[in-house]
């Protein structure tokens, strides 16, 4: 089919960011628009439900939508919803998780609360990750990736997701690299040096960590680099050179170096200190991440008695934080590396009532250190993919009689909320939390209550 330019009317706004549309009784899926508009677009695919189409220009804009300041907004794959009105946008992604649950999940009127919006709407990133890629001219830029392409990277002027100062640091890393003549690695050739520059920024404590990802070997001129950031930027506390020679375009490394300080930054949740390496997993937004697991803890409503499962636990922050509150929690996390800093906050902040098992979720469930007593509270916080069918199958079996499950997925949580209610657990509570201002990305918390009169033998298990 050849692409075709047509006028659209912007209907509503999909899971993934992108405006709805129709076209002759059919769903177009523009990158661009905002409810009420009117825009000219390109149709660049069609399929029989659908179609894709690309924004040419908004021919009438909505009321909706307000001034974005960042400069890459129309280009950026980051802040796609920068230019629509946040409440409009915590008003789409309550919905999204209502829909998710009565289409996916088939639950009718499913009680989900008001959401909660977020602390700061700008600067609140504690994490950034910035791309190297050679360019036509035979230079080379540093910045973000483009809406939808792995192959093309723009040269980050200034990113509103983080504090000035990380803007400053990845200017001078790109000036440095261009002084220097370094070679930056080409994505589709797998040929150069520079990968990656990854900034970890704490909110509470002011420190970061400026993490290099290259391609095999030594950092040319790393004393130099080491010297030059630490002296113009004093929130640099410690610099790490992550070897990845992998063709997969991940930063993360095969080999790690600590070039400068501890190797890690400390932040602060509540009252306590969590310190965060390279390649741990830690909430990105530090301020929104203690709305988070305040709702969290209320949701639960945790008992000095109850004895609790924390999975998919991390570096422990939930469990640690949850520890004070019950006589005793088992965090359960896949990463090696994430155990031993959740083992690290342990002692850190003396806590001597959590232990932590390393290994996949569906394994530790069959252990006996897993069914020999009854867990009274089961915490459950997945990757994006949700609990794996194993995993949610053992979890049944455990039969814990509260399960309170935080998704940053509204469809992979409809699918398990599905299996959960209908092996005889209520869906009591939903609670959406707004952890990201201006993305579709949203997390939820939720509670499931075991049904006493509904015997879980009574249901079959066996597909899930």
């Amino acid at each position: 089919m050849s692409e075709k330019i047509v006028e659209l009317e912007i209907e509503d706004l999909a899971y993934d960011g992108k405006a709805v549309a129709r076209l002759d009784g059919k769903v177009v899926f523009v990158n661009g628009g905002l409810p009420g508009e009117k825009v000219r677009a390109r149709i660049v695919r069609s399929k029989p439900r659908f179609s894709n189409a690309i924004l040419l220009e908004v021919t009438e804009k909505c009321d909706l939508r307000v001034p974005a300041p960042c400069p890459h907004v129309s280009y950026c794959g980051g802040c796609t919803w920068q230019d629509l009105d946040y409440n409009t946008q915590l008003r789409f992604k309550q919905k999204q998780i209502v829909a998710c649950l009565e289409r996916i999940g088939n639950l009718k009127d499913p009680p989900v609360d008001s959401i909660v919006g977020a602390v700061e709407l700008f600067h609140y990133r504690n994490k950034m990750e910035f791309s190297f890629n050679v360019s036509d001219d035979g230079g080379f830029t540093l910045g973000l990736h483009k809406r939808g392409r792995f192959d093309e990277v723009f040269d980050l002027q200034k990113c509103y997701l983080q504090p000035d100062v990380a803007n400053r640091v990845v200017a001078h890393i790109r000036e440095f690299v261009q002084r220097r003549g370094i070679s930056v690695y080409d994505v589709r050739n797998h040929t150069g040096f520079m990968r990656f520059v990854v900034l970890r920024m704490a909110k509470r404590t002011a420190q970061m960590m400026v993490n290099i990802v290259t391609n095999l070997g030594d950092l040319p001129y790393q004393q130099e680099l080491i010297s030059e950031l630490t002296g113009i930027f004093k929130e640099v506390t410690t610099i790490v050179h992550n070897q990845n020679g992998m063709k997969s375009n991940i930063a993360v490394g095969e080999i790690e170096r600590v070039l400068y300080g501890t190797g890690f930054i400390e932040e602060k949740l509540f009252d306590y200190t969590f310190q965060i390496r390279a390649n741990s997993f830690f909430q990105t937004n530090s301020l929104q991440t203690e709305t988070l697991y305040r709702t969290t803890f209320d949701v639960l409503d945790p008992q000095h008695t109850d004895r609790a499962m924390d999975l998919y636990c991390g570096t422990g922050s939930i469990g640690l934080l949850l520890a004070r509150h019950v006589s005793e929690v088992v965090g359960v996390e896949l990463v090696p590396d994430a155990i031993q800093v959740a083992n690290e906050n342990a002692e850190l902040n003396n806590v001597s009532n959590i232990t932590f098992w390393e290994g996949d979720v569906k394994d530790f469930l069959r252990t006996e250190q897993a069914t020999a007593e009854p867990f009274s509270v089961v915490v459950v916080d997945p990757p994006r993919a949700g609990l794996h069918p194993k995993a949610l199958k053992r979890l049944l079996e455990i039969n814990s009689p509260k399960i309170v499950y935080i998704s940053c997925n509204p469809s992979t949580f409809a699918r398990d909320a599905a299996a959960l209610v209908a092996a005889g657990y209520r869906l009591e509570q939903v609670t959406p939390v707004d952890m990201f201002p201006h993305t579709m990305h949203i997390e939820l918390v939720s509670r499931f209550q075991r049904d006493e009169s509904i015997k879980l033998a009574d249901h079959d298990n066996s597909n899930v």
